[in-house]
C-alpha cells in the first residue's frame, strides 16, 4: 500500500514539477502574496478532480470525442500567446506597478479565472494527469492508493511553490527583477503555445 501511494506521489511530483504556465502563475501570486491559498487550493484540486478520472478510466475522452483534443489545443495555444504578450508588456513597463505590495492588485475572481483558464485550457494537463496517470496506475493492484499518492503531490506542491516563493520576497523587491520575470513567464508561455501548435 505504502510503496503504491509513493509511486504515485513521485510521479505526479515529476509530472508538475517543470515549470509551465500554471506554476509560473503560481509563483508569481506567491511573490505578491495575493490570493496565494485560493490559488494554490485551486490548482490542488483541479489536478485532484484529473487524477481521478484519470485513475477511473476517463483516459479515453480524446478516442471517444475526436474533436476535444484540438479545440483544447488551439484554444489553449490562443490563451497562453495572449497571456504572454501581457506580461511582456508588463515587462516593457516595469515601474511601481511590479513591485510586491504595489500597484494594482488583481481580485479574487479575475486571479481564480485565470488559474482555472492555465490548468483547463491546457491540453498537458489531460495528457499528463488523465491519460499518463490513469494508465500508469492500472499497472498497480491498487488504483485508489496509487491515485491518492499523485493528488498528495499537487497539494504539496502548489503550497509549497506559492508560499515559498516570498522566500524570493527579498530578491524581488526590485522592479528589475520582476521585469525579468515576466519575460522568462512570456517566453515559457510562447514556448508551450507553440509546442501545442507543432504537435
Amino acid at each position: 500500500m505504502i510503496s503504491t501511494y509513493l509511486a504515485g506521489f513521485a510521479l505526479g511530483f515529476s509530472l508538475i514539477l517543470a515549470i509551465g504556465a500554471q506554476n509560473a502563475f503560481v509563483l508569481r501570486q506567491g511573490l505578491r502574496r495575493e490570493h496565494v491559498f485560493w490559488i494554490c487550493l485551486t490548482c490542488a484540486v483541479s489536478d485532484a478532480l484529473l487524477i481521478a478520472a484519470g485513475v477511473a478510466g476517463f483516459g479515453s475522452l480524446a478516442t471517444l470525442v475526436p474533436w476535444f483534443e484540438p479545440v483544447m489545443r488551439y484554444g489553449g495555444a490562443a490563451f497562453l500567446i495572449v497571456y504572454g504578450a501581457i506580461s511582456l508588456r508588463n515587462a516593457w513597463r516595469g515601474g511601481s506597478a511590479l513591485v510586491t505590495g504595489n500597484g494594482a492588485a488583481s481580485s479574487l475572481g479575475a486571479s481564480l479565472l485565470t488559474v482555472l483558464a492555465f490548468t483547463w485550457l491546457n491540453p498537458h494537463v489531460y495528457l499528463d494527469t488523465v491519460v499518463l496517470i490513469g494508465s500508469i496506475s492500472a499497472q498497480y493492484p491498487n488504483r485508489l492508493h496509487f491515485g491518492l499518492g499523485a493528488v498528495s503531490a499537487s497539494f504539496v506542491f502548489f503550497f509549497t511553490l506559492g508560499y515559498g516563493a516570498r522566500l524570493l520576497a527579498p530578491f524581488f523587491a526590485r522592479a528589475r527583477a520582476w521585469q525579468v520575470l515576466d519575460v522568462v513567464i512570456a517566453l515559457v508561455m510562447w514556448a508551450i503555445a507553440v509546442k501545442l501548435l507543432i504537435m
